[in-house]
């Protein structure tokens, strides 16, 4: 389980992993930088985007495995971990029909050849323990939903494809343990007379 730079963590981290596999033939042939936006940033700047491959996460969401995963508010209790899948769009930004296509055919195969992120390859910030993993699955999005995106985002519609990252384990505070009662309501003896 992580921080909260667990949902920034995740963001770098896949785009380092893009960076890193991006080999040098295709480099040379259709050179492009693999970028963490915003979707402020999107906002006007098309232009400043040429030869971006940006990662935007344009939703968090509840776990829907998970998000009823609460207990009891008894003492002793843990706290419970948020539990949140992180909503992605892969866009290229690039005037070339060729270089746009092969580069999200390239980054689509390199998501299905290494789906899973561990914490080997999460970057640090996030404090992640060994026993963490991040799901990084394919997501299916209507035409509608992706034209609805592409029209808050401002920016024409590019070539794009999402992804959901799941799950990540946000810890919650350290409740201490309780103290035990110490306490007595009834008295046993013979019974006084007022």
């Amino acid at each position: 389980m992580a921080n909260a730079f667990a949902v920034s963590s995740v963001g770098a981290s896949l785009v380092t992993m893009l960076t890193n596999a991006y080999p040098a033939s295709l480099r040379a042939q259709f050179p492009c930088e693999f970028r963490l936006v915003s979707t402020g940033e999107l906002a006007g700047r098309e232009r400043d985007l040429d030869g971006i491959v940006s990662l935007v996460l344009y939703r968090i969401t509840a776990n829907e495995h998970l998000r009823t995963a609460r207990r009891g508010n008894t003492p002793g209790d843990e706290s419970i971990p948020l539990s949140v899948d992180l909503h992605y769009l892969l866009s290229v930004w690039n005037a070339s029909a060729a270089a746009e296509q092969v580069i999200v055919t390239w980054a689509m195969q390199q998501l299905h050849l290494r789906p899973v992120l561990d914490a080997s390859s999460l970057s640090p910030e996030g404090g992640w323990t060994p026993g963490d993993a991040i799901h990084i699955v394919p997501a299916e999005l209507s035409n509608e939903d992706m034209m609805r995106i592409w029209d808050a985002l401002e920016p024409a519609y590019r070539l794009s494809v999402s992804y959901i990252a799941r799950v990540i384990r946000v810890d919650g505070p350290i409740v201490p343990a309780p103290q035990p009662v110490v306490a007595t309501r009834f008295v046993y003896g013979p019974r006084e007379e007022p």
